[in-house]
C-alpha cells in the first residue's frame, strides 16, 4: 500500500509538471523553465516506477530525493526571488494560483513522507539468505 501511495503522489507531481511545461517554455535564457518541468516529470515517473517495481533502498532514496527537491524548489521560488541562477531562469512566482501548483506541492509533500517511511521500513527489514547445511539432509535452510 505504501508503494502504491508513494508512486501515486509522484505520478500527480509528474502529471502537473508535464501539463504545465509548455506554458513555461519561454521563461529562461539558456535553460528554459519548461524543460526543467519536463525533466522533473520524467524523474518523478522513473522514481514512482522504481518504487512500484523494485522497492529497494535505492528506489526509496530516489523517490525521496525527487520529491524533496521538487517540494523545496516550489516553496523556495514561491517565497524567495533569487533571480536567475547561472543558466537557470528566474523562477520566482509569488502565487499559488497556477493550475495544479498547490496540488503538486501537496503531492510532493506526501511523497516525501511516504518515501521516508518506505526508507525506514526497508532499512528495518532484515533479509535472510539460504545456505546449504549437509546435516539437515541436504536441504537449504534460512540462516539469520
Amino acid at each position: 500500500m505504501l508503494r502504491v501511495a508513494a508512486a501515486a503522489a509522484l505520478g500527480i507531481d509528474a502529471a502537473v509538471h508535464a501539463r504545465n511545461a509548455s506554458a513555461y517554455d519561454t521563461v529562461g535564457a539558456t535553460v528554459p523553465q519548461g524543460g526543467l518541468f519536463r525533466v522533473e516529470a520524467g524523474l518523478a515517473v522513473v522514481a514512482g516506477l522504481l518504487v512500484l517495481v523494485r522497492p529497494r533502498r535505492g528506489s526509496w532514496v530516489a523517490a525521496l530525493a525527487v520529491a524533496a527537491s521538487a517540494l523545496a524548489a516550489v516553496l523556495l521560488f514561491r517565497y524567495v526571488d533569487l533571480g536567475a541562477l547561472g543558466p537557470l531562469p528566474d523562477m520566482y512566482e509569488d502565487t499559488w494560483q497556477v493550475p495544479g501548483k498547490l496540488l503538486s506541492a501537496y503531492a510532493e509533500g506526501g511523497a516525501v513522507v511516504l518515501a521516508g517511511l518506505g526508507l525506514l521500513i526497508h532499512r528495518g527489514a532484515t533479509p535472510t539468505r539460504a545456505t546449504f547445511t549437509p546435516k539437515g539432509g541436504g536441504r537449504c535452510q534460512p540462516t539469520p
